[in-house]
């Protein structure tokens, strides 16, 4: 018998909405994930006092655990509290950083897993990918998607506008990552899933061109479903190609040579306007300049605190952090002074729209 369908990896349960934490006891039940509330459920330091404050009532039996720093070592500390008790499931409910390590800790047991963000900056939110740092270095590390995941536009919207802002740039770059896909597949033969890259540009579409802002819920359920669907791509594909770049590359170079310097998103939309310029598509690279100047996102090194001599040597180093990946960055195969003439171009062509 021919194969005539394929089974993916998917949330069961995907809520955008108000009010999410709060009636989050309810949520686990409906969705037949835990009817008695014996969860545990993993808090950042700056949100747990509120989110307890907020589920005790529906989720009484459920342990809480702080986690902080975002590390591999934190990931493991939280995994062997996990055998405490048998849990129903493991909730990290806070920003990429609590989401990521709850997820790694669950994974670790075989746990189900609900992430449930406060806060918007990336896909990681909804992805089979946790990114925790090991020995100094961010790393990305497979687990299972998670069972479920719960977007509480109450949280998002009294959370920090630059965070938030960083996922509308991660977003977006999706544009840039599947065009440097399709670039793979034109001069190396390399595979294109379909599936996942719909998936992957239906979101980023619809945030390039959605009108409204942050303070517009119609905006954040666009964006958060825009990064959840990105984080189905990569589950779809089995790897971060849908959604990962020349534009990635240059955000995890600018990483290891700068660290600090800004956030994931904030950088992959950087990284995303500079590789969809270096390709010459004007018509994207307005869009996306556009989208990028509108929501208040970085365009050039200067507005992450670089140097154009220093983002040079981020996008020289780039192709390092990937060495398995085909991109517009390998395929320029730029030398230094060859990235420093475009980066002036870029800069002035920026600068003039």
């Amino acid at each position: 018998m021919p194969l005539l369908a394929r089974s993916v990896q998917a949330p069961l349960h995907i809520h955008v909405r108000r009010g999410a934490v709060a009636d989050l006891g309810r949520l686990l039940a409906d969705g037949r994930i835990s009817a008695g509330g014996d969860v545990a459920v993993v808090v950042g330091p700056g949100l747990g006092e509120r989110v307890v404050e907020l589920i005790r009532p529906s989720l009484q039996s459920a342990d809480v655990f702080t986690t902080t720093g975002g590390t591999l070592d934190a990931a493991l500390e939280l995994a062997a509290k996990l055998r405490a008790r048998p849990y129903d499931a493991v909730v990290g409910i806070g920003g990429g950083t609590t989401v990521d390590t709850a997820k790694y800790a669950a994974n670790r047991w075989g746990l189900p897993m609900i992430s449930v963000a406060t806060s918007l900056a990336n896909d990681g939110i909804g992805s089979p990918v946790a990114s925790l740092i090991n020995d100094g270095v961010k790393g990305s590390y497979g687990v299972h998607i998670p069972f479920g995941v719960i977007v509480d536009l109450d949280f998002v919207e009294t959370g920090p506008d630059r965070v938030n802002r960083g996922g509308i740039g991660d977003a977006i770059s999706n544009i840039s990552a599947l065009a440097d896909w399709e670039l793979a597949r034109e001069m190396r033969g390399e595979p294109v899933d379909g599936l996942a890259a719909s998936l992957a540009r239906m979101g980023a579409e619809a945030v390039l061109t959605m009108p409204g802002d942050l303070d517009d819920d119609a905006f954040v359920t666009v964006l958060a479903e825009a990064l959840i669907a990105s984080g189905l791509a990569m589950a779809v594909s089995g790897s971060s190609r849908p959604a990962s770049g020349g534009c990635h590359e240059i955000m995890h170079a600018v990483d290891a040579l700068f660290p600090g310097t800004a956030s994931h998103g904030e950088l992959a939309g950087l990284g995303a306007l500079f590789c969809t310029f270096l390709r010459g598509d004007e018509r994207r690279f307005a869009q996306m300049s556009d989208c990028l100047a509108r929501h208040r996102l970085p365009r050039l090194p200067s507005d992450v605190g670089l140097t154009d001599a220093q983002f040079a040597e981020a996008v020289a180093f780039a192709p390092r952090t990937r060495p398995d990946r085909y991109t517009i960055l390998e395929h320029l195969a730029m030398t230094p002074d060859e990235i420093s003439r475009k980066l002036a171009s870029y800069v002035a062509a920026v600068a003039a729209r």
